[in-house]
C-alpha cells in the first residue's frame, strides 16, 4: 500500500468515526474534524490517489488558470474544466435576486440556460464568468500601495506579482523564511465569489549532500568516487538543493476537494523546483476544518473499502513556463480504481 492513500483513507475513517455534525453555508451539512495534516515525500511518486481515478486534466487546467492570474471561468470552460461553473452561476443568482427580487415578471436563467448563454455570448462570458479577485489575482497581481513618495497624495496603487517575487527570492536568498504566497487579501474578500479555501503556501529549501545529488542525477548508476563528477556537478546543472512546499487550508472538502488540492500543489512544487533547479522533496497540507459533506458519506465509505494500488505514478515534466502559466507533462504508470461520482456543494 502506498503511504498517500493510507493517510487519506485514515482521514476519511477519522471523520466518519469522530466527525461532529455541523451546518454549513451550502445547506448540505457536514461531518467535521479540525487540525489535521497530510504529508507526502515526492520521491514516492506523484501525489495522485489510486483508490479512485482522478480528473487529472481538470487539476492541471485549474492550476494553469491560477498561474495565469485569470479570474474568469471562460479559460476553464474552454478547456473542459467545470469545477467553478456552479460558483459563477451562484454569483449570477445572487445578483439577480438583489436586483429583481420584487419583480415577478423576470425569471432567472436555469443553470443549463446560464451555461448555454455563456458558451454562445462573448459579452455574457465577460460579465458573468468573472469571479472577483480570487486565487490567480492574488498570486499574480496583489493590490498594494507604493509609499516611496514624500507626500501621501503621490502614493500610487501598484500590483505585486507574488509568484515572480517567490522565484526571485528562491534564486537569491533560498534560506529565507519569507518564501510565501498568500491568497487571503482581507481588503478584497468581500469582492470574491468565494474566499480562498487554501489560502497560502510556504516553501523551504535545504542543501543536498554529495550522495543525494548523485542519486538524483542518475539514481546511483554513476560511480560515487568519480572525482570528475564531484567537481563538475554544478557545470552539469545537477541541483544542489531540495525544495518542500507546505500549504494552509481553512476549509477542506475531503472527498472531492482534498485529492484535487494535493495533486495541484504537488504539480506546483514540481514547477517551482524546475524553475529554480531544485529537487522536489516534501509536500505538506495543513488542514483546518476538515469535513465530509453528508451527501458524500456513502462515497467515502465505498472508497474506504478499496485496496490502494502499491505504487503512485511518476511525473515527467515535458515543458514548463510557470511565469506564463503554461506547462506540459506525462504521467507514467498511473493505475487506479474507477472514479466515484459525488455532487458538488456550492
Amino acid at each position: 500500500m502506498n503511504k498517500l492513500d493510507a493517510q487519506y483513507q485514515g482521514l476519511l475513517d477519522d471523520i466518519l468515526n469522530f466527525g461532529v455534525k455541523k451546518n454549513d453555508r451550502t445547506g448540505t451539512g457536514t461531518l467535521s474534524v479540525f487540525g489535521r495534516q497530510i504529508r507526502h515525500n515526492m520521491n514516492d511518486g506523484f501525489p495522485l490517489l489510486t483508490t479512485k481515478k482522478m480528473a487529472v486534466k481538470s487539476v492541471m487546467t485549474e492550476l494553469k488558470w491560477f498561474l495565469k492570474g485569470d479570474t474568469n471561468i471562460k479559460y476553464l470552460v474552454d478547456n473542459g474544466c467545470k469545477i467553478w461553473n456552479g460558483d459563477a452561476y451562484k454569483n449570477y443568482l445572487n445578483i439577480y435576486n438583489y436586483n429583481f427580487k420584487d419583480d415577478d415578471t423576470i425569471e432567472p436563467l436555469t443553470m443549463d440556460e446560464f451555461m448555454e448563454d455563456f458558451n454562445e455570448d462573448q459579452e455574457f462570458r465577460e460579465q458573468w464568468g468573472e469571479l472577483g479577485p480570487i486565487y490567480g489575482k492574488q498570486w499574480r497581481s496583489w493590490k498594494s500601495i507604493d509609499t516611496n513618495w514624500d507626500y501621501q497624495e503621490d502614493w500610487l496603487t501598484t500590483n505585486v506579482d507574488q509568484i515572480q517575487n517567490l522565484i526571485n527570492d528562491l534564486k537569491n536568498n533560498p534560506d529565507s523564511r519569507r518564501l510565501m504566497v498568500s491568497a487571503w487579501n482581507v481588503g478584497e474578500l468581500s469582492q470574491m465569489v468565494l474566499p480562498p479555501c487554501h489560502y497560502g503556501f510556504q516553501v523551504y529549501t535545504r542543501e543536498l549532500n554529495l550522495d543525494e545529488r548523485i542519486d538524483y542525477h542518475n539514481r546511483g548508476s554513476i560511480n560515487k568516487s568519480s572525482d570528475y563528477f564531484s567537481e563538475h556537478m554544478d557545470v552539469m546543472g545537477v541541483p544542489n538543493r531540495s525544495i518542500s512546499l507546505s500549504w494552509n487550508q481553512r476549509s477542506v472538502d475531503t472527498f472531492l476537494g482534498l485529492p484535487f488540492n494535493i495533486a495541484s500543489y504537488g504539480m506546483l512544487l514540481h514547477l517551482i523546483a524546475k524553475e529554480v533547479n531544485m529537487v522536489p522533496e516534501d509536500l505538506i497540507g495543513n488542514l483546518g476544518d476538515t469535513h465530509l459533506y453528508l451527501n458524500h458519506v456513502e462515497q467515502a465509505e465505498e472508497q474506504l473499502n478499496r485496496e490502494p494500488k502499491p505504487h503512485l505514478p511518476k511525473l515527467k515534466l515535458l515543458s514548463s513556463d510557470i511565469m506564463n502559466g503554461d506547462f506540459d507533462y506525462e504521467l507514467l504508470h498511473y493505475h487506479s480504481h474507477p472514479p466515484i461520482k459525488a455532487p458538488l456543494s456550492n
